[in-house]
């Protein structure tokens, strides 16, 4: 389904559940062989206006593919066993508890300092740990995605009035 603005903010609340449940999403990509790969990726933002980013420093596989084939995958997945064990009882969902969202990949750039704020944020819970620096010093650099479509996961009559 095409993204329309009225999608965008249920797309980013699922977001914000999946990635405080996970710490991640997974985001799959072809390589030139035609071989799909998945990725966890800890470092992706939904911005407001229907794109996306994510700090490039670890995440190789992904920029070597975007040469043959720039089309992605990014599967977000509300995993709360509380959400879970209240839809089976009520036998509905309230929301979709999955959504697939489609983008390309764009090009690699020097992270801008309202992109490394936004990232600090989401870190500051692990600042004063000792692994902290080895994963997230020196993320400079972000990827930038154009989403161009989402689905909505179903699940038979439990998401049929969705």
């Amino acid at each position: 389904m095409k993204i329309q603005s009225s999608h965008w903010e249920s797309i980013r609340d699922l977001f914000r559940l999946s990635f405080r449940q996970n710490l991640h999403v997974s985001i799959a990509s072809v390589d030139k062989s035609g071989v799909p790969t998945v990725t966890p990726l800890g470092t992706l933002f939904l911005n407001k206006d229907g794109s996306g980013f994510y700090f490039e420093k670890f995440i190789t596989s992904l920029a070597d593919n975007r040469k043959s084939n720039k089309n992605i995958c990014i599967l977000m997945v509300n995993t709360s066993k509380w959400f879970w064990f209240k839809s089976l009882f009520k036998e509905k969902f309230e929301t979709h508890p999955a959504i697939k969202l489609y983008g390309e990949l764009g090009e690699k750039r020097a992270a801008t300092q309202k992109e490394l704020d936004r990232l600090e944020n989401r870190l500051r819970f692990t600042q004063r740990l000792k692994g902290h620096k080895y994963l997230w010093d020196d993320m400079n650099f972000v990827r930038e995605i154009a989403f161009t479509k989402f689905e909505k996961m179903k699940l038979g009559k439990m998401t049929s009035h969705l």
